[in-house]
């Protein structure tokens, strides 16, 4: 199974997400990806960078975008965003994309943003991945 974690530039929820889940995850059947609906610009936020690496999250590197490739390899696409619409994930405007879509409407984190409320943010995006890691291991 392929997940896609998604928000609007690979910046730092869906890349948070991304990271956490290929922590924590047990099952090596599950592979998980991330991407921005557009490429965000490079080098990241410092500030966020630091943020995350402190709750022991990595998510150093250069922003991906999505592409219709990625889309294809995708079994569940996990909008981690409340500022990327859904349906343009609609099955009539990708004739290949096989997944499903599950969406978390994780608010975005702006430059100059405190310490406090970018730990929030990546507390939201653990939670729900732990949750979600949690519903796949009690499918098999």
């Amino acid at each position: 199974m392929n997940i896609l974690f998604v928000c609007r530039y690979n910046r730092f929820r869906s890349r948070v997400a991304e990271a956490y889940f290929n922590q924590i995850n047990k099952n090596r059947n599950i592979h998980a990806a991330s991407a921005g609906l557009i490429r965000g610009h490079y080098p990241l936020d410092k500030n966020e960078v630091d943020a995350a690496r402190i709750k022991g999250i990595d998510i150093s590197g250069k922003p991906k975008g999505l592409s219709t490739d990625l889309l294809k390899k995708t079994d569940l696409i996990v909008i981690v965003a409340d500022n990327v619409p859904a349906k343009i994930f609609c099955y009539e405007d990708y004739k290949d994309y096989k997944g499903k879509l599950l969406v978390w409407r994780i608010k975005d984190i702006y430059d100059g943003e405190s310490k406090v409320l970018i730990e929030k943010r990546i507390d939201e995006i653990k939670r729900k991945v732990e949750k979600l890691v949690k519903k796949l291991e009690n499918r098999r």
